[in-house]
């Protein structure tokens, strides 16, 4: 199995931008479908962007898309989501997660998952 480690989350002030990392170890990374996810306090875990196995296809939720880019390195292993034009209510804890079979546009089927990076954003 997949082993996935979130880091680069932190403290930022509103507009400002942030880049999250997931280091993979135990597979190859090609081999999988990546994804984020947010979960903010009292809410519900929610979808945030995915990319395939190779990187050429990408998919975003909506409240996202134009500012957060997801993209991969599959020599080193890693995913990242830049993060940019932050806003407060981005604030959340961000997970990493990973499937070995399906599409970037389906969103309740990933397999493995990271221990989250806290993100904040004020105001």
């Amino acid at each position: 199995q997949v082993q996935l480690v979130e880091s680069g989350g932190g403290l930022v002030q509103a507009g400002g931008s942030l880049r999250l990392s997931c280091a993979a170890s135990g597979r190859t990374l090609s081999n999988y479908v990546m994804g984020w996810f947010l979960q903010a306090p009292g809410k519900e875990r929610e979808f945030v962007a995915a990319i395939s196995k190779t990187g050429g296809t990408t998919y975003y939720a909506d409240s996202v898309k134009g500012r957060f880019t997801v993209s991969r390195d599959n020599s080193k292993n890693t995913v990242y989501l830049q993060m940019n034009s932050l806003k407060p209510e981005d604030t959340a804890v961000y997970y990493c997660t990973a499937k070995r079979y399906g599409s970037v546009l389906q969103s309740d089927d990933y397999t493995y998952w990271g221990q989250g990076t806290q993100v904040t954003v004020s105001s």
